[in-house]
């Protein structure tokens, strides 16, 4: 009898995710991987004691790792010494290592919402009436603080090290572009910016996927899931928001029947070629 590969499914099934249904889409995916693989579902806490004993990790709905940062730096540093295979790969440089790509995407030209770091002189980002101030480790909107360019200079203190600073952008809506194995499956798109999770299918031009594959290429993570989540702007153009590349949520119940069963045939195949390439040693 062939050995199945044993996936261990890391996933926080209870995390109020407003307007998203983590549970629900895990339970989706688990259900097609079990055709293939021996499946256990497991929190992000409890997944350094037993992810010894399976051939491949999966980071799927974990939610924010500013939730158990200290917890997922040690998952992190298991992994990498035990060798274990881990999907997404451990070597993403988006979201995964938290938003200190957004100044460096800046300061490299990329087309992104002008972000630096705190403190910093307003006058290195374009003119606004009012600033976006997050948590570079931060996710989910967790910390994000909108303030007036005079409460910058925070004289009191209350911003600290380790914040990002942005221009409030005046967006007509955001998109989402989702890759598998860096090859585009689909789109999505909230019209509504004050709806942000009740999102659309979207069709994508030939110049929005062109901007999409910069940050694809940019990131140079040759396996898993990546979303580029990006907005645009009055005059049209399109700047990223965030590269998502550590649990990246899929809205497989807002795109169509054969856009979702082409996706999970090809997620499975995904991690079909990642576990021959990367063998648990």
């Amino acid at each position: 009898m062939t050995t199945r590969t044993k996936v261990l499914f890391v996933t926080d099934l209870a995390y109020p995710a407003r307007g998203r249904r983590y549970a629900d889409e895990d339970i989706l995916l688990t259900s097609h991987l079990r055709e293939d693989f021996d499946v256990a579902l497991c929190h992000p806490l409890d997944a350094i004691a037993l992810m010894d004993a399976f051939d491949l990790v999966v980071v799927r709905n974990s939610g924010p790792v500013i939730h158990y940062r200290e917890a997922y730096e040690a998952f992190r540093s298991h992994a990498l010494a035990h060798r274990v295979p881990v999907y997404n790969p451990l070597t993403g440089r988006g979201d995964m290592t938290g938003k200190g790509y957004l100044p460096l995407l800046t300061a490299a030209g990329y087309p992104v919402i002008p972000t630096v770091r705190h403190p910093a002189d307003p006058d290195h980002l374009p003119p606004a009436g009012r600033y976006v101030v997050k948590p570079e480790t931060g996710a989910d909107s967790i910390g994000l603080r909108v303030l007036d360019r005079s409460e910058l200079a925070d004289p009191s203190g209350t911003i600290g090290e380790g914040q990002l600073v942005q221009p409030l952008v005046d967006f007509r809506y955001e998109v989402s572009f989702l890759h598998l194995d860096g090859v585009f499956r689909y789109a999505l798109y909230a019209p509504d910016p004050e709806r942000r999770w009740e999102l659309r299918p979207y069709e994508p031009t030939d110049d929005d996927l062109g901007f999409a594959r910069r940050f694809i290429d940019w990131n140079t993570l040759e396996h898993g899931i990546q979303r580029v989540d990006a907005c645009r702007t009055r005059d049209g153009e399109l700047l990223l928001v965030e590269l998502e590349d550590l649990n990246p949520y899929l809205s497989l119940d807002r795109v169509p029947e054969p856009v979702r069963e082409d996706f999970l045939a090809a997620f499975t195949e995904s991690l079909r070629r990642f576990a021959v390439l990367h063998p648990r040693t």
